[in-house]
């Protein structure tokens, strides 16, 4: 049951980066691709039915960590209690963005609001970036499994270090580029005119880079945490997620050339998925491994609920999960295709 647990906790996670990751990468490309009033607002009609609901996924995971493994729930929102608040704050100010935005004739205020989703959305690509950094490289757990890192230490890897190293911000630096991505490929699916053709040619800039970050990422994860590619030796299985990870960047390029906007947002949505489910990979059976030396790291076993809470959680895990995806298949049917210039509101 703990590893099934481990994988639908990842899966979860993957699913909030695939869904809110092209919320985010729009406001991240927003001030390049949409130059005129008429294509912010289309820009934003693009996003408008779906980003709310794409944070489900990022609470529901929470509630599933919460139950599932309650040492790590417990150990990791401590340990990382700042960068969480400022990661709630920016989500809040992402959300008065989005919302405000639309209810504001002042072309003041639009200009506010439009800096603060650029600038909220930019922080959140980062700050999740550097999270998950952390989490593969480790933190300082003592032995009652509770740990504090400053902000920074000498940026260096090791016994002691702080939220951001040269890691971590490699980590923020590869979110930052896939999400933006991401986002450059979903407003070339759902807009038209202009901002169809700004943001496929943003894409087609962007797509080298995250080739080349995605190259960078892997000896720079190798030097920061030496036994990640432990359980590549042991079960080749694990494999699948570079070769799908490979073969998704070279997806996207293809269906950016023969211009199938479809294809090409579906590929970067296998490559977020493939990056993470081979970040996975590496981590089992740990959760949180421990940087100090003869420490000994959360895992499946030391921090897995009980017998009765598992099993419990898991029927209400699955009829919750199928109700989820019954709405979000009814809310992606209902607003499927392109998003009118003219059109009103969020309406299509």
């Amino acid at each position: 049951m703990g590893t099934l647990w481990f994988w639908i906790v990842a899966i979860m996670l993957a699913a909030y980066v695939v869904l809110d990751g092209f919320d985010i990468g729009v406001g991240i490309v927003f001030p390049f691709v949409a130059r005129t009033e008429q294509e912010r607002q289309h820009a934003l009609r693009a996003i408008g039915p779906v980003w709310d609901g794409n944070e489900v996924w990022l609470l529901a995971a929470g509630g599933t960590l919460f139950f599932a493994f309650p040492l790590l729930y417990a150990s990791a929102f401590s340990g990382f209690y700042m960068p969480l608040m400022i990661v709630l704050w920016l989500l809040i100010l992402r959300g008065l963005s989005v919302e405000l935005r639309m209810h504001v004739n002042e072309p003041l205020w639009h200009s506010f609001f439009d800096g603060l989703f650029f600038l909220s959305s930019s922080m959140l690509a980062i700050f999740f970036g550097a999270a998950l950094a952390n989490v593969i490289r480790g933190v300082p757990l003592g032995q009652d499994n509770y740990f504090y890192l400053p902000l920074w230490t000498n940026w260096r890897t090791g016994p002691n270090p702080g939220i951001l190293d040269w890691y971590t911000v490699i980590g923020g630096a590869m979110a930052l580029l896939a999400l933006s991505l991401h986002g450059a490929l979903y407003l070339s699916l759902k807009t038209e005119g202009d901002l169809e053709r700004r943001s496929r040619a943003w894409a087609r800039r962007l797509w080298p880079v995250v080739v080349l970050a995605t190259v960078v990422a892997v000896p720079a994860t190798v030097l920061a945490r030496p036994d990640s590619l432990h359980n590549y030796h042991a079960y080749p299985a694990a494999y699948i997620a570079p070769i799908v990870v490979v073969l998704s960047l070279a997806a996207i390029w293809m269906t950016l050339r023969n211009r199938s906007e479809l294809g090409a947002f579906l590929a970067s949505c296998v490559y977020l998925a493939g990056m993470l489910c081979g970040a996975a990979a590496g981590l089992f059976p740990v959760l949180l491994p421990s940087t100090n030396p003869g420490g000994e790291s959360i895992t499946v076993a030391n921090a897995l609920a009980g017998p009765h809470s598992i099993r419990v959680g898991l029927a209400w895990w699955i009829f919750g999960t199928m109700l989820a995806l019954l709405y979000f298949g009814i809310a992606y049917w209902l607003f499927r295709g392109k998003v009118s210039q003219h059109a009103d509101s969020y309406s299509h």
